[in-house]
């Protein structure tokens, strides 16, 4: 069941089967697949190159297992999950943080995110020759430079100091190009956020998913957290609080189903594709869906929640049960029974699809599942720790009444569960607000970052059991067959020579 209207569909249908449309035998004279020529488009145009770029989103490296095992599974919230052979095979590189140098999920990921910035420059070099550009072509500038942040804000907090590529590629001695610090990745992302937050209108008239000024100001605050400037970060938070684009009012049983997608909870969203006849769908469900036989053959497995997220959760807090997915239990809301002789006690809930759309599609793996990168609650979370970090009467104010806000829409009208945070005491608020950030935000990829930055996770990854975990593991090392390509142009993590 999709939000998206009859008519976004054909658009998309079309513009999808221009972009991997399959071959014919008159292959030779067909345009390479994956993007428009500048010919194709009319003059003052960049639909069709921004929709091409698009697709980077929904490829397996930027949204699919790469992602997740990047993103979440290194945390104390979760686990690698999938079969005994993986967990020999990747648990010793997720679970244990013994890095290799050539890892297929780690070289898929800088590949991936590298090709998507590739689509983004050369979207707006094609910008740079337009005179006089329109308010729409202004718009399009701003989602490429959207594209362009989120990508090596990824890179930049996976790898650390990553090659700088701004410039449309003419050939490959282009693209082969030295590291550059993290505060120059830096710096691109701030420049690029603050076009985006120029160009791009705060809703588009259609097209849901389409990335807006919100999300552009989502990322610049986190891009702000993750170097500890508060105030800066709590502006740009504020900007998306006071826009009443978002809002808390959906339920939270309901932001993960199907129907709720694209809500008004929703600020960043990769948007999938998949009936049974058109698959442009994304990876990110599979990788994570149940790993069992027959109809409970929902995915690989990866990434399932770890007993320390289970044990984070107040009594009674509602979110724990639309987090933990429980095997040999009734499991709402479609009332189905898990066997219980799956392989693992429990699986992330939060990609857990629809049964009667598994059937009407003809697919247990849940192509058709919207990927949620951002959600209002994770931002009114930030804006309440910058709040709490910036300090004064008026700011403990607000991040006092921005956490209740999320504590509320939890408690879901139970006044008997989760009390009210009262204390103004810095530190205290401080703890209260990560640990809202824990349950509210678990499994959704946020976990490991936000150790990070607060500068606690050495303790708490050995907490969990990660004895192995050092700070050089906050950063993966670059993959060797790309310093091999690069011919000594490219230098390894000073960590990992």
């Amino acid at each position: 069941m999709k939000t998206i209207t009859h008519r976004y569909k054909i658009i998309t249908s079309i513009l999808l089967i221009i972009l991997f449309g399959s071959c014919s035998k008159d292959w030779l004279d067909i345009k390479p697949k994956g993007r428009f020529t500048e010919e194709d488009m009319p003059t003052g145009s960049l639909e069709g190159q921004v929709f091409a770029a698009y697709a980077g989103l929904r490829s397996e490296a930027t949204s699919g297992l790469p992602y997740v095992a990047l993103h979440n599974i290194r945390s104390d919230d979760a686990q690698l999950g999938s079969s005994t052979g993986d967990e020999a095979s990747a648990g010793p590189i997720f679970d244990n943080f013994n890095y290799p140098l050539d890892y297929w999920l780690v070289n898929n990921y800088w590949t991936g995110h590298y090709n998507l910035i590739n689509l983004t420059n050369n979207v707006l070099a094609t910008a740079d020759s337009i005179d006089n550009p329109s308010e729409g072509t202004l718009a399009n500038i701003g989602e490429m430079k959207f594209l362009r942040a989120w990508a090596y804000f990824n890179m930049v907090r996976t790898f650390g100091e990553v090659p700088l590529i701004n410039f449309r590629i003419t050939d490959q001695a282009s693209a082969n190009v030295p590291k550059s610090s993290i505060n120059d990745i830096y710096q691109q992302i701030d420049a690029d956020l603050a076009d985006a937050v120029t160009y791009l209108p705060s809703t588009w008239p259609s097209h849901p998913g389409r990335i807006t000024k919100g999300a552009a100001l989502a990322v610049q605050t986190k891009a702000f957290m993750a170097r500890k400037r508060f105030s800066e970060a709590l502006a740009s938070a504020m900007q998306v609080i006071n826009s009443e684009v978002y809002d808390l009012s959906v339920p939270f049983n309901m932001i993960f189903r199907e129907e709720s997608e694209n809500s008004k909870e929703s600020i960043f969203e990769i948007q999938a594709l998949f009936d049974g006849v058109q698959n442009f769908g994304v990876t990110y469900a599979s990788r994570q869906g149940v790993r069992g036989s027959g109809s409970w053959d929902l995915g690989w497995g990866w990434n399932i929640p770890h007993p320390r997220l289970l044990e984070a959760f107040e009594p009674n807090d509602p979110r724990k049960d639309v987090t933990f997915l429980y095997s040999g239990q009734r499991n709402e809301p479609y009332g189905e029974v898990l066997p219980d002789n799956l392989p693992r006690p429990y699986w992330n809930k939060k990609v857990y699809t629809n049964p009667t759309l598994r059937s009407r599609y003809g697919s247990r793996f849940g192509d058709w599942f919207n990927v949620r990168l951002i959600r209002y609650a994770d931002v009114v979370l930030l804006a309440a720790e910058a709040a709490n970090e910036v300090g004064g009467n008026t700011n403990i104010d607000l991040a006092l009444d921005l956490l209740e806000r999320v504590r509320a829409r939890a408690r879901g009208g139970n006044a008997t569960i989760l009390p009210a945070v009262t204390t103004r005491d810095q530190v205290a608020l401080r703890n209260a607000i990560r640990h809202e950030r824990q349950v509210e935000l678990g499994m959704e990829n946020e976990r490991f970052y936000d150790l990070i930055r607060w500068e606690i996770d050495v303790q708490t990854m050995r907490d969990a059991g990660h004895v192995n975990y050092q700070l050089k593991h906050r950063f993966f090392p670059i993959p060797q067959p790309e310093i091999d390509k690069s011919a000594g142009v490219l230098i390894q993590n000073p960590d990992y020579r």
